[in-house]
């Protein structure tokens, strides 16, 4: 598509006000990862019910993002932009108003349509920016994402502590208007490319295999590993996910072109990137539990004491990009990819041996960060420089599709060893018919966080053998 007629200052204004978007739905998904052990009290639920709370917003973003990417071409970007934009503010508008999790896990769901915001962001940016300057917009809106990250671990995690966690929604409520408002005045709409038809059956059929096996993985000991409804469940989503994988193969308008997939290094790159973000999103669900946990197997420290030790390992994940951009331009991005995975072992290996004081933790966490940032940013360059122009913004998008695969994943599979292995701990005592009665509760114990580090460790080396197998490329001058 050609580029939009501008102004120097309207494309800056546009730059800034998708960067700005991109920010806002980082920063709204990233609030809640601290309040995670407040909605296990809260909701008087279990760790793998609450993952949920993350798992619902990353699948119905992947399913939007693949659908209203294509509507968007087809009726307009503003358009579908603005819309997008609407579902996600009234989603959030519900979220703080939440009584029981279901209502909070259905409101998540919602708020995930807005997910698809994102690509069309890029896709906006890419209408009104000049060629020679588009790498830097690009890098400018991919910034805001670890930016989002890192406000919304500290600035979540302070506003749950002080106000309570439905102000994490109530206060995100004003910023989203201001953005749907400025973007109706600001953002020009592009022209529309016709007709086109959007990959509906390939989307439901992966979107409902993600549903049920993270609902077998969540609820396995639940229902009981063995019990006809899980193994069912395992079942019927491997089918869906080969039905899947033979109609993308035949679809003329697939949204996963099979075609691209076949080529090694961008199928090698995005099995790379699930394992990346399953171990980011393992993090970022384990850490917060074990320091607010009580003594002994936590620490008993504050929501907002858990953002601020997480939010070194966004730090090193926005100081090691261009780490990896240095990296990239003189041996390679599967370099930088080997590096990120070395980093990485290193930090789950910690993880499992030494993490019995918060320092520990704290050394532990930005190994991982900075693995991840160097991993992330090399997996795009070995994906890019692999596929032709003409299908870069193809294999973008695809790229996505795997990475939330992973993000969806790792929440689910910590959350199901988080209910399995637990210890009761007494929290408090009450008085029951005059007798001074203990009162305990059940929290994860050191053997759920050994296992979760341990597939940590396992998803790296995975990424190892796969990185292996990937040809080496050079990134153009």
């Amino acid at each position: 598509m050609s580029e939009i007629k501008m102004s120097k200052r309207s494309i800056n204004i546009t730059i800034a006000l998708m960067a700005f978007s991109g920010l806002l739905i980082i920063y709204v998904e990233t609030m809640i990862v601290p309040a995670i052990p407040v909605f296990i009290t809260f909701f008087h639920s279990t760790y793998s019910n609450v993952s949920w709370i993350l798992t619902a917003y990353i699948i119905t973003g992947t399913v939007s993002a693949a659908i209203f990417g294509k509507v968007a071409d087809i009726v307009g970007k503003k358009k579908v932009f603005l819309l997008l934009g609407i579902i996600y503010t009234i989603a959030i508008s519900f979220g703080g108003f939440a009584h029981t999790l279901d209502e909070l896990i259905a409101v998540r769901a919602v708020q995930g349509i807005g997910f698809g915001m994102i690509p069309i962001a890029f896709a906006i940016i890419n209408d009104v920016v000049p060629r020679e300057k588009l790498a830097l917009a690009q890098g400018i809106m991919s910034a805001t994402f670890a930016i989002g990250s890192g406000i919304g671990l500290v600035l979540g995690s302070y506003i749950t502590e002080t106000l309570g966690w439905q102000w994490d929604f109530h206060t995100a409520i004003p910023v989203a208007i201001i953005l749907l408002i400025l973007t109706y005045i600001f953002i020009r709409e592009n022209t529309v490319t016709g007709k086109q038809k959007i990959d509906f059956a390939g989307v439901s059929m992966l979107g409902a295999g993600l549903v049920l096996l993270i609902f077998g993985l969540s609820e396995g000991e639940h229902y009981g590993w063995y019990s006809h409804l899980i193994i069912g469940m395992f079942i019927l989503a491997f089918i869906l996910f080969a039905a899947f994988t033979y109609f993308e193969s035949h679809y003329k308008y697939a949204f996963i072109n099979m075609k691209l997939l076949k080529k090694r290094n961008i199928f090698l790159s995005n099995i790379v990137g699930l394992f990346a973000m399953a171990a980011m999103y393992f993090l970022f669900f384990t850490v917060p539990t074990l320091l607010q946990d009580p003594s002994p197997i936590g620490f008993g420290k504050t929501v907002f004491y858990s953002g601020l030790i997480l939010f070194p390992a966004t730090i090193m994940n926005m100081i090691f990009a261009p780490v990896a951009a240095k990296i990239i331009k003189h041996r390679g991005p599967r370099l930088s990819i080997i590096i990120g995975l070395s980093v990485d072992i290193i930090g789950f290996g910690l993880l499992y041996l030494y993490r019995a004081t918060i320092p520990e933790i704290l050394l532990d966490t930005m190994f991982v960060g900075a693995g991840i940032s160097l991993m992330l940013v090399g997996i795009i360059n070995v994906l890019l420089t692999s596929t032709p122009r003409a299908n870069a913004g193809e294999a973008t998008g695809m790229n996505t599709v795997f990475r939330d695969i992973g993000m969806s994943i790792a929440p689910a599979v910590g959350g199901a060893l988080e209910t399995m292995y637990t210890i009761k701990v007494t929290v408090g005592v009450q008085i029951i018919n005059g007798i001074p009665t203990k009162i305990q509760q059940a929290f994860p114990d050191s053997t759920a966080y050994n296992y979760i580090y341990l597939i940590g460790v396992v998803f790296v080396i995975l990424g190892f053998i796969f990185t292996a197998f990937m040809k080496k490329t050079k990134i153009e001058s």
